[in-house]
């Protein structure tokens, strides 16, 4: 289950890229309610393999909202284009950066009901950030036992946690 975002459509322009490996994940204590993510980031450096977690949470927010934001963010923090691999356990951000995307700029950011798209600040903001890399979207099963999954999956609740208790 993947796919490339690539809006030139030139495969050669990101065979120098560098490679980054990104798990992510969001989490929300309540649905709506204190929410955060987390995404971890692996490449290889001429040092060796090297990786990076960053983590974030919100006040008031919704499970989907946290699994957009942990991949916005990931490829937010690249300050190069790269060649990025994202897994993550939404079936709502796979989905939606694989196929849904393309039908709700046709229909000018309405869903197939009619209505204007859910998260639909996150999603642009997310198109833009995939458009500056060659990203290809993988789905893995959540809870499974995946080790990088497992790992996101705890940042992101931590990252909750600590939200909800900065805000009370």
């Amino acid at each position: 289950m993947t796919t490339t975002h690539k809006p030139d459509g030139d495969a050669s322009s990101t065979t120098s890229a560098p490679a980054v490996v990104v798990f992510c994940d969001g989490s929300c204590l309540g649905n709506p309610g204190p929410g955060g993510w987390a995404a971890l980031m692996q490449t290889t450096t001429k040092a060796g393999p090297a990786e990076k977690m960053l983590t974030g949470h919100a006040a008031d927010t919704t499970n989907n909202r946290m699994e957009l934001q942990a991949a916005l963010e990931a490829l937010r923090a690249l300050t190069r284009r790269c060649a990025v691999d994202v897994h993550t356990d939404s079936n709502y951000v796979v989905q939606g950066m694989k196929s849904w995307i393309h039908g709700w700029k046709k229909k000018g950011w309405k869903n197939s009901a009619g209505k204007p798209v859910e998260n639909q600040d996150l999603w642009l903001a997310l198109d833009e950030a995939a458009a500056r890399h060659a990203v290809r979207w993988h789905w893995v099963r959540g809870h499974n036992g995946h080790p990088e999954n497992e790992r996101v999956d705890v940042a992101a609740r931590d990252a909750a946690t600590r939200g909800r208790a900065r805000a009370r």
